[in-house]
Formats: structure tokens, sequence, C-alpha cells
């Protein structure tokens, strides 16, 4: 359902110094924009398929997608819509599987996303900083910081109560970092990942955290890395999207499955640490409430944070095996 947004990532495409053997686009529209869209230009080595309604959401159409390609292909590689890449991006993110012979997939580095600086002066309480770069922290993660619940481990890298840096605390130095998760709109894989694990149809529609728990399954049989040199930009496309209520009940039920897919049996300090984070969510949503310009939609996302919380006492999710 984003026509638009497709073809502006299809046009960054074209201008790859490295071109994909495939482009396989696997759509869930329920009307015909973006086939008659792409029926207008042609693109070298582009597919496109239309699922059925049961195969619609993101970890489907991926399964799908895999089903579909040709037995030369060695590296897949999966993109958001909305997003856009650098000439570069797949000529780096894929020489990384060369140099890291051990990788089995490679995340790219979205570059529009967060104002990184170099660190010229002292680092205040509210900043974040690594390897000569520095960003603001949001108030959530000062408000972690100063209970001690902030991660003491690097980004991609889940600690034993969840809630670890994202990728997006990686700084743009052009480097290599070895992870446990990335994005899933900007991974690749090696074809041999799909030989033992599908993505999880748990993560209906819009599946938040899909990328997250296939990453950690992934990090099980091999290494993970996120290539900084792979730049690419994100522009958040609203159009597809759940509705806020339904978003907030997905950050805290998919946020508790994925926790649980890296730790089954946490301790109790790591229960109560991530029970504290949910609620400390809730409340800074509660607040955002006076503040913010879409006022209704910031409350129905902390009424859906809160019915996910309790609705954990009674109803968890069902781990895949």
């Amino acid at each position: 359902m984003r026509p638009q947004a497709l073809m502006v990532l299809l046009n960054s495409v074209e201008k790859q110094a490295l071109y994909p053997n495939r482009i396989l686009i696997i759509d869930g529209s329920t009307n015909d924009e973006t086939n008659l869209l792409l029926k207008k230009k042609p693109i070298d080595n582009l597919s496109y398929y239309k699922v059925e309604a049961s195969q619609r959401g993101l970890t489907k159409q991926r399964n799908v997608g895999i089903s579909k390609l040709t037995d030369d292909i060695d590296i897949i590689c999966f993109l958001d819509d909305d997003t856009i890449l650098s000439p570069t991006y797949f000529e780096k993110l894929i020489k990384t599987y060369s140099t890291y012979p051990k990788a089995i997939a490679v995340g790219g580095y979205i570059t529009n996303e967060v104002n990184w600086k170099k660190v010229e002066d002292e680092v205040l309480y509210d900043k974040y900083e690594q390897d000569g770069f520095v960003r603001k922290m949001g108030q959530r993660n000062v408000f972690r910081k100063r209970l001690g619940l902030l991660s003491n481990k690097s980004p991609g890298i889940m600690p034993e109560f969840s809630n670890g840096f994202s990728i997006s605390f990686l700084p743009p130095t052009n480097k290599v970092y070895e992870v446990e998760y990335f994005m899933g709109g900007v991974s690749s894989y090696k074809r041999e990942v799909f030989n033992q694990i599908s993505f999880s149809n748990y993560f209906e529609g819009y599946g938040l955290y899909e990328d997250l728990d296939f990453c950690l399954r992934v990090s099980k049989l091999g290494k993970l890395y996120v290539n900084t040199a792979a730049k690419l930009e994100h522009h958040h496309e609203e159009k597809g999207r759940p509705n806020k209520y339904q978003y907030g009940k997905m950050v805290v039920r998919n946020g508790w499955y994925v926790w649980r897919v890296k730790y089954p049996n946490p301790n109790f300090k790591a229960r109560m640490q991530w029970n504290t984070i949910v609620f400390i969510q809730i409340l800074i949503r509660g607040l955002n409430i006076f503040s913010a310009n879409k006022k209704w939609e910031t409350f129905t996302e902390m009424v859906g944070r809160k019915i996910g919380w309790w609705s954990l006492v009674f109803n968890k999710p069902k781990m895949s095996k």
C-alpha cells in the first residue's frame, strides 16, 4: 500500500554500484496501484508477486519471497519500501561477508534518524558516547539511566532484562560491529540460514519486533554484523501501519515474546527490571498526552500498552518451536 515510496526505493536500487541479481516485490496490497505503477517503468531483474489475503503480513510475505528465489542466489537482502539506498549500499553490505568469513547475516546502517556529533567537550548526562561520537538520549533512556535500568551491553546485544540499545546507538564510524540483532528492513542473510529456520508466523500483519525474533534465532547459528558503511535513509511512511492502540499492545506483548526467545527463564531480578521498564514507558506515554500534538493517538497507545501488560498475566504469547 505504498507504491510511491516503493518507486523511490527502486530508483535508488537502479543507481547501485553492485546491482542485484534478482529483485522480488512481494505485494500484500489490497489494491493494484503498486502493480500498475511497476508496469509503467520496467526495472532490470525485477519480479512482482501479489499474495493472497492468507499470505499477507511481513513475515509471511518474506517467507513467500524466499520460496521464489532461484538456486544461484547466495545472499538474500530485505528492504523496507520506505528506505532510500546510497549508491554503494549493496557493495559495502556484500563485501562484509568476504571480510568476515564467519558472518551469516549483515545489517545496513540508517543515516538520517539520529544526529551524531564528534566528541569535543564533556559528555553530558543525557548523552550517549561511543567511538568518539556522541548523540542525545531520549527521555525514557535518561529516566532509565537515573534508575540504573540502562543496558550495560553494546548496541545490538540484548541484556538479561531485554531493552538493550538499538542499532541506532552505533555511531557513523564506517566500522563493522558484531551484534545479535539488527533491523529487518535493512538486513541480509546467507541463503543457508533459511535451510534451517524461517520467519515466525507468530508476528501477524505489521509484525513489530519480527526482525529481533529472527536475528536472535540466527545468532544461535553464527555471527551477525552491522556495517555502518552500508548506508541508507529511512523515511517513515505512515501508510500500512497499525493504529496506536494495537501498536501499544504489540510493543509490550511482542517485546515479552522476543525477550523470552533469548532468555526463556530469566531470573527474578531480570523479571523485575523488565516489568519496571514497561511501567516507566506507560508512565512517560501518559505524561506525553499533555504535550503531544496528537493527544488521542498518544492516549490510545498508552491504553494499548496497559492492556498488553495486563494480558500477560492471563494470556502469555505461545512461543514458536
